[in-house]
């Protein structure tokens, strides 16, 4: 499909060129656009795409710099999350940024373990060790809920610091999961299809009973104590949720997105009054995927049932929340070829015809910001419904429609989006073989 003159045209007039050198000046309107807010949520549409990653970093600096946002929230487990935020507030024995980011062992790695990522970790230690003594430091956070396991032994080895007696308790109930192995899938499947009894009750006792603890854990030692405490609750939160998560993956898959990224939002707000309570207000930046961030309701898979971190975010904070999405036509992306495979350097197959990458790549310009809010014309050219793509941690180029397509209506879905037409792969600190030789150029057309 070629789009017409007149669309392109509008496009061309609303974008703000992206330039390459990265000027400090790219997204000075961007930071307009999201004047107050207090939660910025940073898409993409890859996990595995280094522009996004860069230009995500980039406008987070800005954000915390100029407008004094104090968290980063990620796509990210809690327990392996945390461990880079100790590392960024000082409070941390890691002597490296790698090492700060050692506790994202699971698949897919790279998400995390990445050169960009071991940049911004590092620049967020060096912004909070440059702040005045007593200034509140900005923090780095996970959002997801998949690690039982590790939020488990982390609300054990909370308790063992500051009750030892409780964290008997704790392990006594926690010993429902042992004869399941450490994977949680089979917990999952063993307990939902009546082949063993769950563990609900016993994960709901012990997230009561942190709780009922609050007040004396929280506040033993000043504002390291809450964090401490704060970390444990979440941890046990986790446990919960992801006990829940797991039976439900073997039931309807709407419930279980649905589940998590309930449990995403659950975490964020309680991530910002933990902050309001500490510093008088809270500002944060969401960092996921598109499919997470982008209003679930200006899409097919609204249409379905499903809700996402975007529109809950949305409707419980109305006039607080900027969704930014991000878009490519074309380029490389790390990605595996099936779960829990090894990372691979794919090519990113062209934009399909009637995509918002084609219309985008048809204004031949090489990267921009268009701002969708307050120009009816842009609107109407964007209305869609649209194809958009998507890639998450696998990439199927061969079946690229039905994998990674999908109908959305962008200016309903999005405040803000940033497209770069060719994008490269997002490079893992641990580069493998299949990674550095890449994907060989096809020669021939396959079907999609």
């Amino acid at each position: 499909m070629t789009f017409t003159e007149n669309a392109l045209e509008i496009i061309r007039r609303a974008a703000v060129p992206i330039s390459l050198t990265g000027s400090s000046n790219d997204y000075d309107q961007l930071l307009e656009l999201i004047g107050d807010a207090r939660f910025v949520l940073l898409g993409e549409a890859s996990h595995g795409t280094h522009e996004f990653y860069r230009d995500r970093a980039r406008i987070t600096r800005l954000l915390i710099e100029r407008k004094g946002f104090h968290a980063v929230a990620v796509e990210a487990d809690w327990p392996d999350a945390y461990r880079a935020n100790l590392y960024v507030r000082g409070r941390s024995t890691d002597q490296s940024t790698n090492e700060a980011l050692l506790g994202f062992r699971r698949f897919p790695a790279w998400m995390w373990r990445n050169t960009v990522m071991t940049e911004f970790i590092a620049w967020l230690r060096e912004h909070n060790d440059a702040l005045p003594r007593g200034a509140g430091k900005a923090g780095f956070y996970g959002l997801d809920l998949y690690s039982l396991h590790g939020s488990m032994e982390s609300v054990l080895n909370y308790l063992d610091k500051v009750d030892p007696e409780a964290a008997r308790h704790a392990r006594h109930r926690y010993a429902c999961f042992e004869h399941f192995g450490e994977d949680p899938q089979t917990y999952g499947y063993q307990t939902e299809f009546g082949l063993s009894e769950n563990c609900e009750r016993e994960v709901v006792e012990q997230l009561v009973e942190l709780r009922r603890r609050a007040a004396e854990y929280a506040r033993r030692d000043g504002h390291v104590a809450e964090d401490d405490f704060f970390a444990a609750e979440q941890n046990a939160r986790v446990v919960r949720n992801a006990e829940h998560y797991y039976r439900s993956m073997f039931g309807s898959r709407i419930s279980s997105w649905n589940l998590r990224d309930r449990h995403m939002v659950e975490t964020l707000d309680a991530l910002a009054e933990h902050i309001q309570r500490q510093r008088g207000t809270s500002k944060i930046v969401v960092w996921a995927h598109n499919s997470h961030l982008g209003d679930a309701r200006a899409t097919e898979m609204g249409e379905d049932g499903e809700w996402n971190v975007g529109q809950l975010t949305r409707e419980r904070h109305p006039r607080e929340t900027i969704n930014i999405g991000f878009t490519t036509y074309a380029g490389t992306v790390t990605a595996a070829s099936d779960w829990g495979g090894d990372a691979e350097r794919k090519r990113v197959r062209p934009g399909l015809p009637g995509s918002y990458e084609a219309l985008f790549h048809q204004t031949g310009m090489a990267s921009f910001v268009l701002n969708l809010r307050g120009d009816d014309e842009l609107s109407r050219t964007l209305r869609g419904p649209k194809l958009e793509r998507a890639i998450g941690v696998i990439y199927l180029p061969h079946s690229e429609r039905r994998s990674h397509y999908f109908h959305a209506r962008l200016p309903q879905q999005f405040d803000a989006v940033l497209h770069f037409d060719e994008t490269s792969a997002l490079e893992p600190l641990e580069r493998s073989s299949i990674w550095d030789e890449g994907e060989l150029p096809e020669t021939y057309p396959y079907a999609v």
